[in-house]
């Protein structure tokens, strides 16, 4: 089951956000030379986002509609050579009622990978890492694989990718394997 995530401009008289995407303007083409640019974890994340999905029936529950926000913060003291430690809290409703959703994550800029510790308060957790890709066009890819769990007696692996451009332009598509 793959599911797509898009965001959506925003509705007709509402100004247009003031936001960028990380990759710097050099005025004139890029050129094989330039250096691909560095994630910045706290200019993308960091704050409150609302999010709406529809999700197809699967094995974790039933589908229809999940609305909620993430909030991500920087840990305290959580800097490290080369990295950081993040937090992320989930508060949702979706076709089974209530989702709270914690993340850990660890992002190795040095190394350029990221992993998150994720625990839902339907019953399961895992764990997942992986690279982050960039380009020169401003665009950076987050492949996540995730660690197998068992959740009612099925084997299930959760993967996912984040192509993201800015924060008003980006996908995540989720993979469940049973």
């Amino acid at each position: 089951v793959s599911i797509d995530l898009l965001a959506q401009a925003p509705a007709q008289g509402t100004p247009a956000p003031q936001i960028k995407g990380q990759t710097p303007v050099l005025g004139r083409p890029t050129r094989e030379t330039d250096p691909v640019p560095i994630f910045d974890f706290d200019t993308y994340f960091l704050g409150r986002w609302a999010f709406e999905v529809d999700v197809p029936d699967t094995d974790l529950g039933p589908g229809g509609t999940i609305k909620g926000t993430t909030t991500y913060r920087a840990v305290p003291n959580g800097k490290f050579d080369g990295g950081a430690f993040y937090e992320a809290e989930t508060q949702a409703t979706g076709p089974s009622g209530a989702i709270k959703i914690r993340e850990v994550i660890g992002y190795e800029i040095a190394h350029k990978a990221m992993s998150r510790q994720v625990t839902d308060s339907r019953g399961f957790s895992y764990l997942q890492i992986g690279p982050i890709g960039a380009d020169l066009g401003g665009y950076f890819n987050l492949h996540f694989a995730g660690t197998p769990f068992t959740y009612k007696g099925k084997t299930i692996k959760l993967d996912h990718s984040l192509r993201l451009l800015s924060p008003v332009q980006y996908q995540v598509r989720s993979t469940i394997t049973i």
